[in-house]
């Protein structure tokens, strides 16, 4: 299995105060051992537990077998947050941009993820334009709660849309939510399909359950292999010697401990700008609490920040380099596995010397070496995640790793990295204007 690294010779911290950080979370790595040894889905932590659940994956496969066919052309997933972001960042991550403009890789996911009359009204014109019989699509409706607004207002737009074309529409719907939950109840009810994830294992947590299993799958993607890369990630973060997610988690503890309370991710792959939105989610939601474990008012947080190379070099750079030092940076960067090169005859031969016959490969390097070299300059911190390839495998790692970085954080923030009291403020509100 080829396997990420992560480097953090530049993080600007001495060893000691990095060793120093990391054995005072000794007690909770025993503890997430203990979780995985005993598995099952009892603790907060159980979601390290999906990579291995072999009794949830066969449930999933068994659901792709009913619903997939030769005709299957569109998948819509139907969530919101942990219900989509996670699968959205996978799928990104391996077909890349633009390739819902391909006629390759059918059937595609098609995300419905919040309320847009735009964006309803183009589902509308991909529904009657593109879809001939009920058979070429399937609706995957997410919702743990089973409440969220906007999932639910999105799919009954979907499915009123598709029942008047075709009657056989109940039998393409597959909800996934907690089982018992009155989603799931009522989703009985009419006939639906349903899939469940583990109640301890919230949305942010969720991907490597039917939450994103089965969604990809269905799509062709190799989630056997991204499994494979999750669990031999949990191992590497269980770790005594050489624990990524460990290292990360010192590093930002004591940024934030430093008042530097904006982490960076900034990737070299545009395709993986979804995994970052991904993270913001996981971050945002997991350690920016109010109050801490033992109900103190504390208003803590690290505020996560999404930038795209090369693009945002010319939009952001000059604040990450000329503005305040208030932000920690995490560049990751994978290979490509192709080589596109630029002609040897060039239309414009005297712009821009010593690119032909470079590939754009060699072209990115060269931007993000210097990139690390205008930080180093400066002296501004940063750590590197380096992919060999995006695969379903290098996903799984990485997705992985960040999930049990996140648990470790908040251990060292003293916070609930599993509950996220103040969302429901907002539902409330809406509910009531509603």
């Amino acid at each position: 299995m080829k396997s990420l690294s992560f480097h953090y010779q530049n993080a600007r911290i001495e060893e000691k105060t990095l060793l120093e950080s990391i054995h005072a979370l000794d007690e909770y790595t025993t503890h997430l051992r203990a979780v995985v040894q005993t598995g099952g889905y009892e603790s907060d932590e159980a979601s390290i537990n999906l990579c291995d659940d072999m009794e949830m994956h066969q449930t999933v496969a068994d659901m792709v077998a009913q619903k997939k066919n030769p005709a299957l052309k569109y998948i819509f997933v139907v969530g919101i947050g942990g219900s989509n972001l996670g699968t959205y960042a996978i799928y990104n991550a391996l077909q890349g941009a633009y390739s819902e403009l391909t006629d390759s890789a059918m059937p595609k996911i098609i995300f419905i993820d919040t309320v847009s009359t735009a964006l309803v009204t183009n589902l509308q014109t991909i529904l009657s334009q593109k879809i001939k019989n009920a058979n070429e699509i399937c609706i995957n409706v997410i919702s743990k709660s089973g409440s969220t607004t906007e999932t639910i207002a999105l799919f009954e737009i979907l499915y009123s849309l598709l029942k008047n074309r075709f009657e056989s529409v109940d039998e393409r719907v597959v909800v996934t939510t907690d089982e018992n939950s009155l989603l799931h109840k009522m989703a009985e009810e009419k006939g639906f399909a349903t899939l469940f994830l583990p109640k301890k294992v919230g949305g942010r947590y969720s991907v490597f359950s039917a939450v994103g299993l089965f969604p990809l799958s269905l799509a062709g993607i190799n989630t056997s292999a991204l499994l494979a890369g999750a669990k031999a990630m949990r191992e590497k973060c269980l770790s005594e010697k050489e624990n990524p997610a460990l290292v990360s988690t010192a590093i930002k503890y004591f940024y934030y401990a430093h008042d530097i309370c904006i982490t960076n991710n900034f990737f070299f792959n545009p395709e993986l700008e979804m995994a970052g939105k991904w993270y913001r989610q996981l971050m945002g939601e997991s350690i920016g609490k109010e109050h801490d474990i033992h109900g103190n008012v504390v208003h803590a947080g690290i505020t996560p920040i999404v930038s795209i190379g090369s693009t945002d070099l010319h939009s952001m750079a000059q604040l990450y380099f000329g503005g305040p030092r208030d932000k920690f940076t995490c560049f990751v960067y994978a290979s490509p596995d192709q080589k596109i090169s630029i002609p040897e005859e060039r239309v414009f031969p005297e712009l821009v010397k010593n690119i032909a016959g470079k590939n754009l490969e060699d072209i990115m390097m060269a931007i993000y070496g210097g990139v690390k070299a205008a930080y180093q300059k400066n002296e501004l911190p940063f750590a590197e995640i380096l992919l060999p390839e995006i695969s379903e495998e290098t996903l799984g790692q990485y997705l992985q790793l960040q999930m049990m970085e996140m648990m470790y954080l908040a251990k060292a923030m003293g916070v609930n990295a599993f509950d996220q009291p103040n969302v429901e403020d907002y539902k409330e509100e809406t509910r009531k204007l509603l």
